[in-house]
This record gives structure tokens, sequence and C-alpha cells, in this order.
């Protein structure tokens, strides 16, 4: 029996630094033999990926409410290859998931609730990580204020909305670690651990490996459903 892979989702504000560990982690995953691919959100390379690749550019406008649920498409868009993959052994990284989706639709002043509802039933990660930087330090990176999210006053209401973010994470995997939905899936948010992103690239991918081991070496049941509780 193919053993699953492991989905792994890396969060965190604006240019702190989590497509440079994604990148590494894939390289060092392959180097060790894991199949392993990686995932990135928005996927701009989609019909609906492109129109929210506009909306970040400022070359387009869009209610909120209706920008919030093109993203949440764009990951529908990616869900069924998720799930085969990792069922046939291959391990993803995703560069954000729905996680930011709430958080940066949140920082606009949208209903935390209604924010969750398009992402329910998707596959759910088995680890993500968080990688904390001060506001400070992201905006003052090559690029920073290129699209429309990148200002430290959205940045600073998307980091308080991800520590809301967290604990919905973690109230629902207390309350539906053991349950099975309708469909038979196991429900079930994934384990979330906060990564310091300060310091070379070295000493982040270090600290990440420390988490990431006990992780892949984790026997895995079926792929869960976020949100589902």
């Amino acid at each position: 029996m193919t053993k699953r892979g492991t989905f792994i989702v890396f969060e965190g504000l604006d240019r702190c630094g989590k497509s440079t560990q994604v990148a590494r982690l894939e390289d060092s995953l392959r180097e060790q033999g894991h199949r392993v691919r990686t995932q990135k959100f928005p996927d701009r390379t989609t019909e609906i990926g492109k129109m929210i690749d506009a909306y970040l550019k400022n070359t387009a406008e869009m209610d909120d409410r209706a920008i919030h649920l093109l993203f949440s498409a764009n990951r529908w868009e990616c869900a069924s290859a998720i799930e085969r993959d990792l069922k046939e052994g291959m391990s993803i990284i995703a560069d954000r998931y729905a996680f930011s989706g709430i958080a940066f639709s949140a920082a606009k002043g949208l209903p935390f609730d209604w924010l969750l509802t398009p992402d329910r039933s998707l596959p759910s990660p088995d680890l993500t990580l968080y990688l904390t930087l001060p506001t400070s330090e992201t905006s003052n990176r090559q690029d920073f204020g290129e699209e429309r999210y990148e200002s430290v006053s959205m940045q600073t209401r998307v980091r308080e909305q991800f520590g809301l973010v967290r604990e919905r994470v973690e109230r629902g995997n207390e309350s539906t670690n053991t349950n099975v939905d309708a469909g038979g899936k196991k429900s079930g948010n994934g384990e979330w651990v906060e990564v310091d992103a300060s310091g070379t690239r070295e000493k982040v991918q270090a600290r990440i490996w420390r988490v990431i081991n006990p992780v892949l070496e984790r026997e895995k049941g079926e792929v869960g459903r976020l949100w589902v509780d």
C-alpha cells in the first residue's frame, strides 16, 4: 500500500521569506528521495488566477467579497490534484493556502465566519508553518509595495488576523480530531507551528527542519477536510 504524502503549507506576511523556504525545502526533500512538488497560491496560471493577478497588480478592481470567492475558487481548481497526489505518495508544499485568504479578507473588515465557508472541505494540510517576521523588516525588503496588499497598515492588520486564524485552527482541531464527516472524510485543520523567520536562510531552514521531520515520519490516515466541525 502506498504511503500517503505529506501536505505542508507555508504562511506569513508578504516578503517574509516563504517562497525562498518553500524552494529550499523542496530541494532538500527531493535530495532525500521524497517525491515532492510545490503549489503556489494564488495559482496565477489559470483563468481565475489571471483575474486575481490583475487585481493584485492594481490593473483591475473588484468587490471585496467577489475577490475572496475568486481566491477560494482558485484553491478549489487545484484541490482534486492535491488530494490525488497525496494519496499516490507525493508530498506537496504550498506557498500560501486558505488561511491567507481568511487573514487578508478579514483585514479588510469582512465577517470572519463568512470567510470560512467557501473553503470548507478543502484538503487540510498536515502542517502549517507560519513564518514570523516584524513588519518593519518585511516592509524594507526588495519589491515590497509592488502589489495591492503590500502596505505597512494592511500587513499589520493581516498579522492580527493570522492570530485569529491560528486560534480557529486549534479550536477546530480540538473539536474535530476524531470526527468523520458524512462523506467518510476525516476532519481537522492540521498542526499549526510558528517559525522565527529572522536570521540567515540557513538558520531559518534549520528551524523548519526541526518541525518538519517528525511530521514526515508520522503515519498518516486519510486526507482531512478543512473547517469541517
